[in-house]
């Protein structure tokens, strides 16, 4: 049976420029219908009863009555967008500008451009979207990958090395293309024990693939797992570590580097995780002809994400 792969068209399935994205979302009503597309796309699922594709009510307030339960819901109900008391429009221009930035935006940056009243409200929103940019049940990485780790974090006196103080570990897997790094794939990690980065290429590596790694004694059990397990020493080889493996720790360097630029290095640990869902949300689309489709990208995965309200925002942050 042939499954057929839905690709969204520019023009017809997300807005080509600033100009086309005024013209199609001109009120509240017509992002409504838009997210309506996205969420539910195969047919309306009732978030009470669980019923998929069946039958509905259109009520006058916007929201849907399901015909099986008779519970009412509206398509931001669930998501991120919940609860918001901001037009919808201003949250599409806010994707729509997250998306056009190449190197990211910060909360300043949006609140500035947007006139938004508050900080806050923009940091909210950056936060927000950042959970929406991980798509769950995404592909596995494939064909051969590097994997190493990096630290993450200003320069601090003391411990160097995989167990340095005062700074994140993180690891990164990136595919190895013709020209350079393909898809990438990174986590904040606890310590760099075989259990954690095993765990890691088993969540983010396809099996059958090619990993390729240093000789650190955290990766050995990876070749149990039904993967190529390719192992170089480094200080025995008598090349650099950006040489034996260029990919991954080209993507590290970048990731450093815009941290320090687009965010001045003011990350927190706590927060790192979804820093990293930006810059690899970014990274894999790095080559995309048109930014509208990271823009259909953002808002589908918006209305996908769990509610993340200001305070668990924040109690995160404090953590």
């Amino acid at each position: 049976m042939t499954v057929e792969v839905w690709h969204p068209q520019a023009g017809r399935d997300y807005p080509r420029n600033w100009h086309e994205l005024l013209k199609w979302f001109p009120d509240e009503g017509a992002c409504l219908r838009y997210l309506e597309r996205l969420r539910w796309r195969d047919g309306f699922v009732c978030r009470f009863c669980g019923t998929v594709g069946g039958d509905w009510w259109q009520m006058g307030d916007g929201l849907r009555r399901c015909a099986v339960c008779r519970f009412e819901t509206s398509v931001t109900a669930g998501t991120i967008l919940a609860g918001t008391r901001t037009p919808l429009m201003s949250w599409f221009a806010a994707v729509w500008y997250v998306v056009n930035q190449k190197q990211g935006v910060s909360a300043l940056g949006l609140q500035r451009v947007l006139g938004l009243g508050t900080y806050r409200t923009a940091w909210t929103w950056l936060h927000k979207l950042r959970r929406a940019m991980v798509r769950p049940g995404r592909d596995l990485l494939d064909g051969a990958v590097e994997v190493d780790e990096t630290l993450v974090g200003g320069v601090k006196p003391g411990k160097r090395g995989r167990g340095a103080d005062g700074k994140a570990l993180v690891v990164i897997a990136v595919e190895r293309r013709d020209g350079g790094p393909g898809r990438v794939r990174m986590r904040r990690i606890p310590n760099a024990s075989a259990e954690v980065l095993t765990d890691f290429v088993l969540d983010n590596v396809a099996r059958g693939a090619e990993v390729h790694t240093d000789g650190w004694g955290g990766y050995n059990d990876v070749g149990k797992h039904r993967f190529k397990h390719f192992v170089t020493n480094i200080s025995a080889s008598g090349d650099p570590a950006h040489v034996v493996m260029p990919e991954v720790h080209r993507v590290a360097s970048l990731l450093k580097r815009w941290l320090l630029g687009t965010h001045q290095g003011a990350v927190s640990h706590d927060q790192l995780d979804y820093y990293l869902d930006e810059f690899t949300f970014r990274f894999n689309r790095r080559r995309s002809r048109h930014r509208g489709l990271l823009f259909y990208r953002l808002l589908e995965g918006a209305v996908a994400t769990d509610p993340h309200p200001y305070k668990a925002l924040i109690s995160e942050s404090a953590a």
